[in-house]
């Protein structure tokens, strides 16, 4: 999955400071801030905010799990506790969060 900046000239100074820290100038914990400052955070979700987020999307399970590319029933389970998302669709969950279903359409 692609890198997802909170804008272009975050793109840019990360883009240089990871340059840098391949060519061994810039340390391992300047990186990882600097991740933190430039890309979008990940946040965790809980099943109230999984069902919060497809409701204010006005999406059934279905149509909700095919824009994030997983199964109905995982949706399902997310919203009942069962399961917690993680990895990408925990960042695509964030990225809905912050900017809206077409974000990921």
């Amino acid at each position: 999955m692609p890198k997802k900046y909170r804008s272009k000239i975050m793109a840019s100074i990360h883009e240089g400071v990871s340059d840098l820290y391949r060519a061994g100038g810039v340390d391992r914990k300047t990186m990882r801030e600097f991740d933190a400052l430039c890309l979008t955070p990940i946040l965790e979700m809980t099943p109230q905010k999984i069902r919060a987020l497809r409701t204010r999307e006005k999406t059934s399970q279905t149509v909700f799990a095919a824009y994030l590319n997983v199964t109905p029933s995982l949706v399902s389970k997310w919203e009942r506790g069962e399961k917690h998302p993680q990895g990408a669709s925990l960042k695509l969950l964030s990225l809905v969060d912050k900017k809206g279903l077409e974000a990921v359409a």
